[in-house]
């Protein structure tokens, strides 16, 4: 069993959060301990029928590296990694390399989540310790203004490379655009974050750019896709889903104008909305439901139709926002059935910034656009690890094949 260190007693002035906490991490450590221990057993029984050059078996155990504290969101947590021996030695021994705890491990992910957090949040360098203390425990080790200053820097340069980079013989069948508003203060309010996201043909969602523009101009949206294809990605997307921003659909169709547009959905619904009553909006709201749900195109058009009728005379606005739009709005439906929950909406992106937008109104302090870029591209590249790929993505090779759906179903099962 890995070794413990004792959780050193705060005397009288401990409150029962404070004992909750330390019997919380005195748990942490001890199933980390245990789960340690399981990795290495895993290990040897690997090796178990191995032997040296005098029949011994040739990998042990060897005792334990020295003690390390790792920083995780309930505090700090002290483990020690167990250490195995090849008694064969040569010049390339078997080693045992822990993946629970990789060598120099210091921070959780959560860690490094809650960083980016703070910065957007208006906390200076200089006050993250003081920050992260209730956190994280008294004077917050490790974390110190000069680490974090240092993380700073490794995460910009993180950032310009994957700005950067090739794409090459990248595709992507689906995209979803939009441009995000946070609430931090950065160098000009006109300014706004335009965020790309997109479905390879594995059905995997990758973040393809994050960038600062201005408000979602047609000429900001044209210079991140200007650079998207001049750093390789030549293949349309098949369907861009976005909101009804004028200046991403003018810039898209200049640089893909094979794509098809697909207006979002909850977007639409809230700009329909906007131009009726309150009283009338529940109703309208349903009613706009059965549009986007229908099961077929022919049914689509016939309640926008039929939306159109009611409200037509009274609110001929909210009218012509929904359907100056009809083609758009129904361009899912000559797309796999499997496929329209991701495709109707935009919600691939809003999810993902739901936790990236600032729930405050003012900062402390106003971020440079390079600090407000990087911190927001840590968190979304956090966030990519826990996005799911979309159902159905096996269908994703027929649609880039060109094969024909009508109503979500493939053209010739169709028939």
């Amino acid at each position: 069993m890995g070794k413990i260190s004792q959780m050193e007693p705060r005397g009288p002035a401990e409150t029962p959060g404070d004992m909750l906490t330390a019997i919380i991490r005195t748990g942490a450590q001890q199933i980390l301990a245990e789960a340690l221990e399981v990795e290495i057993s895993e290990f040897l029984e690997g090796y178990k029928e191995l032997r040296d050059a005098e029949g011994r078996q040739r990998i042990v155990r060897n005792g334990h590296l020295p003690s390390r504290e790792i920083q995780t969101g309930i505090g700090s947590v002290i483990a020690q990694v167990p250490r195995a021996r090849d008694r064969d030695g040569g010049p390339e021994p078997i080693r045992f390399h822990s993946k629970i705890l990789p060598p120099y491990l210091r921070r959780t992910k959560s860690i490094e989540e809650l960083l980016p957090w703070l910065y957007l949040k208006g906390i200076s360098t200089g006050d993250f310790q003081e920050a992260l203390a209730s956190l994280l425990g008294e004077d917050a080790p490790g974390l110190s203004a000069t680490t974090i200053s240092r993380l700073k820097k490794s995460w910009e340069a993180d950032y310009d490379e994957w700005r950067r980079r090739d794409l090459s013989g990248q595709e992507y069948v689906y995209i979803w655009a939009d441009g995000v508003y946070c609430q931090a203060r950065m160098e000009d309010q006109k300014q706004c974050l335009l965020v790309l996201m997109g479905s390879t043909g594995a059905g995997k969602k990758e973040l393809i750019a994050v960038l600062d523009g201005y408000r979602e101009s047609e000429q900001s949206w044209l210079e991140l896709l200007v650079d998207l294809k001049r750093r390789g990605l030549q293949v349309a997307p098949k369907l861009a889903v976005g909101d009804g921003a004028l200046g991403f659909w003018k810039a898209l169709r200049k640089v893909y104008p094979q794509t098809r547009p697909q207006r979002c959905w909850v977007h639409k619904t809230a700009n329909v909305l906007n131009k009726l009553p309150k009283g009338l909006q529940a109703k309208a709201k349903d009613a706009l439901h059965e549009i986007w749900m229908a099961e077929s195109r022919k049914e689509a058009e016939k309640a926008m139709s039929a939306f159109a009728e009611i409200h037509g005379a009274k609110y001929p606005k909210a009218v012509d926002c929904l359907t100056k739009d009809r083609e758009e709005l129904l361009a899912f439906y000559d797309f796999p059935a499997e496929h329209w929950k991701h495709l109707r909406t935009s919600n691939p992106i809003e999810s993902t910034f739901a936790t990236v937008r600032l729930r405050t109104a003012k900062t402390r302090g106003c971020l440079s656009r390079t600090t407000a870029l990087t911190m927001v591209y840590q968190l979304c590249r956090s966030a990519q690890k826990r996005w799911r790929k979309l159902d159905g993505y096996e269908l994703l090779a027929k649609v880039i094949d060109g094969v024909k759906f009508v109503d979500g179903v493939e053209e010739e099962a169709a028939a």
